[in-house]
């Protein structure tokens, strides 16, 4: 079987999208398919194309076996609406008279948050006469409205009779979720469409380790007790609840060898940082985004892992793909996302939940895991033991599956003709 993936996050971009697709599709090819995908320069989350790539109308690259084919986009850095939805179009308009290129495919698939990876499959699709399958890793435009990035409803409402348009063309949908499918079949899709691929780790890159020393002393971290977020600093996190808890800490006698670590970058970054400084916050460090084979070094560091989305009752439909890392790395969570993935926190006994956007309860339960060693060895030996049902390896399988059952489908096209592919 011959897969297209459209996605415009891709290594060495080191985020959640990038990851899941890449791991995905190395394994499809691992297990005898060709996979093509098609996405753009590495630029996430500065807006600044990655050191020996180019923002070019067209490059090939294979990696993994991955056949890459890198389109020009309109580059920005992720803030501003109108500056992302132009990123965003840009990659439809490029993205789509590139599959065309891309011969003897038998399906297409185009994933989210933003709904032009999937336009522009759905698009493909058509044109080739394959079906296509949106993989939902995010209710956007719904997200945009969360996070308060863009109030006109005008625009909005027009991004979601999109958003169903392409849920009811798709041949299937795969969503990261049961939240999510729960959404689409109260929007009118049929749950017979929808099936759950969960995010997960890969288990053979993180897993337990010891500290790495040398790092630790680099960052002047050595004998610290080190409360970890690592990750994307963007609107939808409100890390500024991360900032305030380090204030409360730090004027506390008990707290002196707490250590806050940002690791990462996004359109928030620099305003945290400001924040930090007139907060006079002497146990915060940020260090920048580092390449994705150095991201484990940095977990080995962290004591305690904190992930947080800001207080919105769509993101109690999330799982932040994070959440699964730090259970493969046997780190303690302190998890300040309500709903779905709370749930999974507390059956896995994997951490400890707090309510978002709450940064005292989130500083008493630093304090409680920092001074209770037992109580962390006793969440870490659970995230290691839950992480195993999230293995990046057999997720990839499960959806493959999926994708094989759906390509032996018979799809209807729009204007009546017909096409049959199996696998």
């Amino acid at each position: 079987m011959h897969i297209l993936f459209l996605t415009d996050n891709f290594p060495p971009e080191v985020n959640a999208p990038a990851s899941r697709t890449f791991e995905h599709c190395r394994e499809w090819v691992r297990l005898g398919h060709s996979v093509t995908v098609i996405t753009c320069a590495p630029n996430f989350p500065q807006g600044r194309v990655f050191e020996g790539y180019r923002n070019r109308l067209w490059s090939r690259e294979t990696m993994a076996g991955i056949e890459v084919i890198r389109v020009w986009t309109y580059i920005t850095a992720n803030e501003g609406f109108l500056k992302r939805t132009l990123d965003y179009v840009s990659f439809f308009v490029a993205a789509v008279p590139a599959s065309l290129f891309v011969r003897d495919v038998d399906i297409i698939v185009g994933t989210s948050p933003q709904l032009f990876t999937a336009c522009a499959a759905c698009a493909a699709g058509f044109i080739k006469r394959r079906p296509y399958v949106f993989e939902l890793r995010d209710l956007w435009p719904e997200s945009i409205r969360a996070v308060g990035a863009m109030q006109a409803s005008f625009v909005l409402d027009r991004l979601e009779a999109l958003e169903l348009f392409l849920y009811r063309r798709a041949a299937h949908i795969v969503s990261v979720t049961n939240a999510f499918r729960r959404n689409l079949v109260g929007r009118g899709i049929p749950a017979e469409k929808i099936s759950i691929t969960m995010n997960g780790a890969d288990l053979a890159r993180f897993q337990p380790r010891p500290r790495d020393e040398e790092l630790a002393a680099e960052l002047g971290l050595q004998g610290k007790v080190v409360v970890g977020y690592v990750g994307t600093h963007g609107m939808a996190h409100a890390l500024g609840t991360i900032l305030r808890a380090a204030e409360r800490l730090q004027a506390r006698a008990e707290a002196k060898e707490i250590h806050f670590l940002f690791l990462g970058d996004g359109a928030q970054k620099k305003a945290l940082i400001s924040e930090a400084a007139e907060r006079k916050l002497a146990n915060v460090f940020f260090v920048d985004s580092v390449p994705r084979e150095d991201v484990v070094r940095y977990w080995t560091l962290v004591d305690i892992s904190i992930i947080h989305l800001k207080r919105t009752e769509l993101f109690e439909t999330v799982i932040p793909s994070k959440l699964f890392e730090c259970m493969a790395m046997g780190i303690p969570i302190l998890h300040g996302v309500a709903g779905e993935s709370a749930e999974l926190v507390t059956r896995e006994n994997v951490g400890l939940v707090f309510e978002p956007e709450d940064d005292a309860a989130l500083a008493n339960h630093i304090i409680k895991l920092a001074h209770d060693p037992a109580l962390r060895r006793q969440l870490s030996q659970g995230c290691i033991a839950a992480s195993r049902a999230y293995d990046r390896t057999a997720l990839a399988q499960e959806m493959l599956e999926t994708l094989k059952r759906t390509c032996g489908q018979t799809v209807a096209h729009p204007a009546g003709a017909m096409s049959a592919r199996h696998p």
